[in-house]
C-alpha cells in the first residue's frame, strides 16, 4: 500500500525531493530526522521488534560501505534483498525503518553522513519549504517520501 496525501504543502516538496539523487535524499532524511527527533514521541509501550527493526538489523550487520550501498539501493528501488524487503513493508513500517536507522547512525552502529557534508545548493528551496511545515506535516512528508522507496515488483 502506498501512502499518499492531497496536501499541497507536502506534495510540492515531495516532487522536489524525488528529483534529488539518492545521496542527497539520504542526507535530507538524516538532517530532517535531526531537526525533529526531540519532538518525536514513541507510542507508550511501542514494540520495536517489528519488520522495520529486522531490516535495520540486516543493515547493521553489514560492513560500513555495504550499509551505505543498502541505503542507496532502497532510495533508488534497486533489486537487492534489503530493497526488496523494504519494498514489501507498509508505509508506517518504512517510516519506522528510517527512524530506527537514524538512531543507529547516531549511536554509530550504521554509517553516518560525514560530519563535513554540506547539502548541495539546489536543495535550499526544498529545505525552506520543509522548515515552514509543522511537525505533523513534516512527519507526513517523510512518510510520503519514504513510501516511494524500495524495490517494487514489476519495475
Amino acid at each position: 500500500m502506498t501512502y499518499t496525501t492531497d496536501n499541497q504543502a507536502i506534495n510540492q516538496p515531495l516532487e522536489k525531493f524525488q528529483q534529488f539523487d539518492a545521496d542527497t535524499q539520504l542526507a535530507l532524511l538524516w538532517f530532517g530526522y535531526l531537526d525533529i527527533k526531540d519532538q518525536l514521541n514513541p507510542a507508550p509501550g511501542a514494540d520495536v521488534e517489528t519488520l522495520g527493526q529486522a531490516l535495520v538489523d540486516q543493515v547493521k550487520a553489514m560492513p560500513k560501505e555495504e550499509q551505505l550501498q543498502a541505503q542507496r539501493d532502497v532510495a533508488t528501488g534497486a533489486d537487492t534483498p534489503v530493497s526488496r524487503g523494504y519494498g514489501a513493508l507498509s508505509s508506517s513500517v518504512k517510516l519506522e525503518f528510517w527512524l530506527l536507522l537514524a538512531q543507529c547512525m547516531e549511536e554509530g552502529s550504521v554509517i553516518n553522513v560525514p560530519s563535513d557534508y554540506e547539502l548541495p545548493e539546489n536543495t535550499s528551496e526544498f529545505v525552506g519549504m520543509i522548515q515552514q511545515l509543522d511537525l505533523e506535516d513534516r512527519v507526513t512528508f517523510t512518510r510520503s517520501a519514504v513510501s516511494h522507496m524500495g524495490f517494487k515488483t514489476g519495475q
